[in-house]
């Protein structure tokens, strides 16, 4: 049976999943409407695995003898100023989420339970693999600035990121 502190901080946890995905979702909305297809794409993906993720964790909750309730959300921003600034948001979304799941194990850890600590290592390695991707993606968009053939060829190296498909751990 999992205890009530930590089964709180995992419904934390998967508010805070659901609503990464709520916020891909409006990025990718912008990007799609402003000619950028292969961002889209990106992350409309991103999207479904940030999904992936809070429903994983519902999934641990419930099976190790908790309740996931899902809980209010709030309404993502939708006006973004370039391509750029998108990625510099995903980027700190992210440090966001590392520092939550960060919270959630160091709960985990301090009420001795091991098995959810050791279900988190996961989530650890997912946030180490999530800001190096976008820090290498922030790189190539600032090499080319706002060129437009440099956006174009970025914009199709992130619909060919989506194209790979989804990582084998979410199979």
């Amino acid at each position: 049976m999992i205890g009530k502190k930590i089964e709180e901080a995992i419904l934390k946890q998967i508010q805070v999943e659901e609503q990464s995905s709520r916020i891909y979702m409006a990025m990718a909305s912008w990007c799609e409407v402003n000619g950028f297809p292969g961002a889209a794409k990106f992350l409309f993906t991103h999207s479904d695995e940030e999904r992936m993720h809070m429903t994983k964790l519902i999934n641990y909750l419930n099976d190790k003898g908790g309740y996931a309730r899902l809980k209010d959300l709030d309404a993502p921003e939708y006006k973004f100023k370039s391509l750029l600034d998108i990625f510099d948001q995903v980027l700190k979304h992210e440090e966001f989420v590392t520092a939550s799941i960060n919270k959630l194990f160091e709960i985990a850890f301090g009420e001795k339970d091991f098995t959810t600590s050791q279900f988190l290592q996961w989530y650890i390695e997912e946030q180490i693999e999530e800001e190096s991707m976008f820090k290498g993606i922030l790189d190539k968009f600032r090499l080319v600035g706002e060129q437009t053939g440099g956006l174009f060829h970025l914009d199709k190296e992130l619909e060919a990121l989506a194209n790979a498909g989804p990582k084998e751990e979410f199979l």
